[in-house]
């Protein structure tokens, strides 16, 4: 079993914890990590890139002028593609970047990115938090106390005091255990779970 140090508010390591190895450490693969991030990012991005074709084009349908007798030239309705303000012919359409992975490759990234931590000694449990209100200052002081600075928290639900108190202070981030993801363990350098996280956490992986 992997142990890691149990911490309370102040710094001080009051126990120690087990943690299974399936999930905790287990051999990490780049190759995997790198795809489940990739992943992750190509789904936040947005093709917005596009254009109104001539059906998307407000306008009249009728046309414009007779066909033959005007010495002009023949048009339709107001809507074509050479005319001032109609669609366009060749333009961009928003475009999916996306791909999915299979569910039995990212949950194995997730063990890889958890077991990445632990094996570099990135990894702490905390007790709790102690905090009684909303405030940053006491948030900051907790970190202090643990020595961490580029630091993701995560909790075992909603906790509107903790996540409140957190969102001002830079290189520091609060997560939901449900919402656990791999870009964000990798992102920062050190990983605090609250002891009561663990559980919901060795829930969702085994």
């Amino acid at each position: 079993m992997a142990v890691v140090d149990v911490f309370n508010s102040k710094g001080e390591q009051v126990s120690q914890k087990e943690l299974p190895e399936e999930i905790f450490n287990v051999p990490v693969r780049s190759s995997i990590l790198h795809d489940v991030v990739t992943m992750q990012l190509t789904v936040r991005r947005s093709g917005s890139a596009s254009v109104k074709r001539r059906s998307d084009v407000r306008g009249s349908g009728r046309k414009l002028f007779r066909q033959k007798g005007t010495g002009r030239a023949r048009r339709g309705n107001i809507k074509s593609p050479l005319l001032r303000g109609g669609g366009v012919v060749f333009g961009p359409s928003p475009k999916v970047y996306s791909h999915k992975l299979p569910r039995k490759v990212r949950k194995l990234a997730l063990k890889m990115a958890l077991s990445s931590k632990y094996q570099k000694n990135e990894i702490a449990i905390l007790n709790q938090f102690d905090l009684t209100q909303i405030k940053t200052k006491a948030f900051a002081d907790v970190l202090d106390a643990l020595g961490k600075k580029n630091v993701l928290v995560v909790t075992d639900g909603k906790d509107d005091i903790l996540e409140l108190s957190s969102r001002n202070i830079p290189h520091v981030k609060v997560l939901r255990s449900e919402g656990l993801n791999v870009y964000d363990i990798l992102k920062f350098r050190d990983l605090i779970l609250m002891e009561s996280s663990v559980e919901k956490i060795e829930g969702r992986l085994t």
